[in-house]
């Protein structure tokens, strides 16, 4: 059996360790889930819910029910003195089928601009992709928007839906809510890419594609993941 001392220097360990833990987590051992890449992908949640939920100002129903893939970039930067730079990261999902949507995968979205311009913003971005090929070569490496596939300003408001004129035949519809000095912002010219490093720390899977990510049914996640996929797929039936 264990002397009193014994089990006084077992539990001096135990306290140690346990004030170690919490100091490499202030949360506890739960540390998954203060990463930033879950908080990229509530931040995202956030975004979509705003941006979609709007009355008047919102994405059309009948936009979303056509998008085969979705992109939701928070807290994109412009910046410009006469010559600018724009950067965001985001997630990226794609329709599987009438009703089911893929597991997040991270991208990153950057570009320059040139002309006379001054100011800095920050905005929200979502982008609707009618086409999965624009998908695919994003996957394959970087894809530049404008370039190839058009990308316009997405129509807004849930009236759009009784619209005959509006046939949603562009590849690309992009969707932004600013907090900054510009008066609007333009995607067209940025590039985007996956963020594979970001993949693997939030899958906690080193091994794991980006196609994978994108045509898996279960994949070991964060709850997070499940729930953006719950309200894309509530939007975008």
């Amino acid at each position: 059996m264990l002397s009193i001392f014994q089990k006084r220097v077992q539990m001096v360990h135990f306290l140690v360790l346990v004030v170690f833990m919490f100091s490499l987590c202030p949360t506890g051992l739960n540390c998954y889930q203060k990463s930033k890449e879950v908080e990229r992908v509530e931040n995202s949640l956030q975004v979509f819910k705003e941006l979609v939920d709007l009355p008047e100002e919102g994405i059309p129903p009948a936009l979303l029910s056509r998008a085969q893939a979705i992109a939701v970039i928070p807290g994109f930067w412009n910046a410009a003195w006469v010559v600018g730079g724009r950067h965001g990261k985001g997630v990226l999902m794609v329709r599987k089928g009438p009703k089911d949507w893929s597991f997040p995968s991270f991208i990153s979205m950057t570009g320059g601009s040139v002309g006379f311009q001054i100011g800095v913003q920050k905005a929200d971005i979502i982008l609707v992709f009618k086409d999965k090929k624009s998908v695919r070569t994003i996957a394959d490496g970087k894809f530049t928007l404008g370039a190839g596939a058009s990308v316009v300003a997405g129509p807004v408001g849930r009236k759009t839906e009784a619209d005959t004129d509006i046939r949603f035949e562009a590849e690309i519809y992009s969707y932004s809510k600013s907090k900054g000095l510009f008066a609007g912002i333009s995607v067209e010219g940025a590039s985007l890419s996956m963020d594979t490093d970001a993949n693997a720390k939030f899958y906690r899977n080193f091994d794991l594609t980006v196609e994978e990510i994108l045509s898996k049914d279960e994949i070991a996640s964060p709850t997070i993941a499940k729930e953006l996929i719950e309200i894309v797929t509530h939007f975008a039936r």
